[in-house]
């Protein structure tokens, strides 16, 4: 998939299913349209339904805290996104936001491409699921971390 962009309509496909989602899930906006959740404030990231999950969505914003352009963040592991001494927190995180519908205020620490560590906080979970019920992976939102 390439970068999000006007050519692509910032991966409109991607990028509804993620505001569509979070909308259903959570009864409020994610972000008007596409573009507008590209260049976003808040960080967003999606990965897809596989066993060991790859990233297919990282905003502008998410770019810059990774450190990483599209192409790198979007063949990322999202497990990589931690560090493994944090990764059992991230799984228990999934498992509770499987049971629960989505979750908020979740907070742990990540690892940048640059091996920068940071804490989000406050972050949202919830689950991509098309309009025909099928699940597409997992999300992510936040606008509050701290680098460690």
């Amino acid at each position: 998939m390439r970068a999000p962009s006007p050519e692509n309509a910032f991966q409109s496909t991607h990028a509804n299913l993620l505001i569509t989602s979070f909308q259903r899930h959570l009864g409020r906006p994610l972000a008007p349209n596409p573009e507008a959740l590209y260049h976003d404030d808040a960080v967003v990231l999606s990965h897809d339904g596989a066993a060991d999950p790859v990233l297919t969505y990282g905003n502008l914003t998410a770019q810059r805290l990774w450190g990483m352009g599209w192409d790198q963040l979007t063949k990322l592991p999202s497990r990589l996104t931690a560090e493994p001494a944090h990764r059992a927190q991230r799984d228990a995180m999934f498992a509770e936001m499987r049971a629960k519908g989505f979750i908020e205020n979740y907070s742990g620490v990540r690892i940048s491409a640059t091996g920068q560590r940071f804490e989000i906080q406050n972050a949202i979970i919830w689950p991509l699921i098309s309009e025909n019920g099928t699940i597409r992976g997992e999300a992510a939102t936040f606008t509050d971390w701290r680098m460690l």
